[in-house]
């Protein structure tokens, strides 16, 4: 394995672990949001958790073709 792909391979399980924890506690977050603000809140959060996931690798896709 090169540098090069070794980084991206650290910075790729840097992400997935982060948004494992994330997405292992949302069950929690969206019932505190839904408890305490509204049904519409929690709504919110979960959509923007799972598009920011999607968005990250998105982005790091245009950023690891940008530098080629």
């Amino acid at each position: 394995m090169t540098g090069k792909s070794s980084s991206s391979a650290i910075a790729a399980a840097a992400i997935l672990i982060g948004f494992g924890l994330l997405f292992f506690i949302m069950p929690k977050i969206t019932l505190w949001l839904a408890e305490h603000y509204s049904v519409w809140v929690a709504a919110v959060f979960d959509v923007v958790a799972v598009l920011a996931f999607f968005l990250i690798f998105w982005l790091r896709a245009r950023y690891q073709r940008r530098g080629n």
